[in-house]
């Protein structure tokens, strides 16, 4: 497990720290206004679908079909599901490009006149993102099956990778125009990576074969994973219309401190595929044992990345953007998306364990539960908590999916839950203490000490568990 989870870890690490810096250039090049917040509104949709695929949308239902068959049948089974998936993102994308007044309209609704327009210019381009992205993950499930992992976790480093060139080279003087072209240069650059994978597989471009019984097979599987998909997507459409109503600037607070808190968890989301992929095919037992293993380690990854983003925060904060005005609003959302980092990751193992054995529903219902509550406290807390109460509210959505999950899954005796539910509740209390006590401490020593509090975590929970011995 760590030697693959490793080669993809590193390769989509750097990915999102691109994806970090080209948030942290573009309030840099524009500020946190009107601009910025018009280019993200834009940039929801296609930024929604490439992470649900690059967390596993098509690949969590595509990989068991595809491994299940010869090598001439997987050959076909890319063959005619490309074409299909590729028309159907360019009329995805033909729909938006059309509607992107109404679709900005939603999700900007605190937008002004002027940031609005801004952000119709943008979604005509970036709509175009689509055919790329979905293509991409089309390739990822046969570079998977070959164990290309590098190749793989390559995707989002790619896609970020002119749009930040393009804010190194013009700073303040570009415009949203052709920063949405430099998105759409990226989203090709993504299958071009993978090319030479599915040509070796058998994958050739000029062959178009009726999908049959191979789309349906897929679309059936996938169904319950796109219900999902559009679930927690539409709470991030909840939450950044929330946002757009709470201020100007708002939406790239909220959007800097989520791609802040996904760079410490890059591990996570490589662990996740590699888990599902070891689970797949194996018995009841065998899977037991790989989960818990699977929720050891992401206890592991998460803990001391929580540890060190709450005891860091405000320094974090004063380091990376001097000059903004905001830097309570950010703190306060990096200290409270920081909270729940466990939860997430036991939920995404959890529904990862229902995957393997073909049910894709399950894991649906849960989340589809969670999102409600979630929904339901976004309307809520907001208004009473400001901008913090974003965050608790996904909190509390979180606890009920994994509630649920555990639940349904008849896993409550099976998997250690209340220990390590104790152990993260503990550690994040600590850490707001640890915060609270060092915060007249200069900035390098606050950094330095949240740092060393995440490594003793980190080696504290190591040498408990020792879970590279299972």
């Amino acid at each position: 497990m760590f030697g693959p989870t490793l080669w993809l870890t590193l390769a989509t690490l750097a990915g999102l720290v691109l994806g970090f810096a080209r948030e942290w250039l573009l309030v840099h090049a524009w500020g946190a206004g009107l601009t910025s917040d018009a280019f993200l509104v834009a940039l929801f949709l296609p930024e929604a679908v490439r992470t649900a695929l690059a967390t596993g949308l098509l690949s969590n239902a595509a990989l068991p079909l595809y491994q299940q068959r010869m090598a001439a049948a997987q050959a076909h089974w890319l063959e005619a599901l490309a074409p299909s998936i590729l028309l159907l993102a360019s009329g995805v994308a033909l729909t938006l490009t059309l509607g992107a007044g109404a679709w900005t309209g939603v999700v900007g609704a605190g937008l002004s006149e002027a940031g609005g327009e801004q952000a119709v210019a943008a979604l005509k381009i970036l709509a175009w993102c689509l055919p790329g992205v979905c293509l991409h993950a089309l390739f990822s499930v046969a570079a998977l099956t070959r164990e290309r992992y590098l190749l793989t976790g390559c995707g989002s480093l790619l896609f970020n990778l002119p749009p930040v060139i393009c804010l190194l080279a013009w700073g303040s003087a570009i415009t949203v125009e052709k920063l949405a072209w430099s998105c759409v240069v990226g989203s090709l650059l993504m299958p071009l990576s993978l090319w030479s994978t599915a040509w070796r597989e058998g994958w050739r471009p000029w062959r178009w074969p009726d999908p049959g019984i191979v789309g349906r097979e897929l679309a059936e599987r996938m169904r319950p994973l796109l219900v999902s998909a559009c679930a927690s997507n539409g709470l991030t459409l909840l939450e950044r219309m929330v946002a757009s109503w709470l201020g100007e600037g708002v939406v790239t607070w909220v959007n800097l401190a989520r791609k802040l808190i996904s760079l410490p968890l890059v591990a996570l989301m490589s662990l996740n595929q590699i888990l599902l992929a070891l689970m797949s095919g194996r018995v009841w037992d065998a899977r037991l044992a790989v989960l818990r293993l699977g929720l050891q380690c992401a206890t592991l990854l998460t803990l001391p990345a929580m540890v060190g983003m709450v005891t860091t925060a405000p320094v974090l904060v004063a380091l990376l953007l001097p000059t903004q005005v905001g830097d309570d609003r950010l703190t306060l959302l990096l200290v409270w998306f920081s909270a729940p980092l466990s939860i997430g990751a036991w939920n995404a193992m959890l529904a990862r364990y229902a995957y393997a054995a073909g049910d894709t529903r399950l894991p649906l219902r849960c989340e589809l539960t969670g999102n409600l509550v979630n929904a339901l406290s976004l309307l809520i807390l907001p208004s009473v908590l400001g901008v913090a109460g974003i965050a608790i509210a996904a909190l509390l959505g979180l606890l009920t999916t994994m509630a649920t999950l555990l639940k349904r899954l008849d896993l409550l005796e099976l998997v250690a839950w209340r220990d390590q539910g104790l152990l993260s509740f503990c550690s994040f209390c600590m850490a707001l203490l640890l915060g609270d006590w060092w915060r007249t401490l200069p900035s390098l020593d606050l950094l330095s000490l949240g740092a060393l509090a995440g490594v003793i975590t980190l080696a504290g929970l190591a040498w408990r568990w020792k879970p590279w011995r299972a």
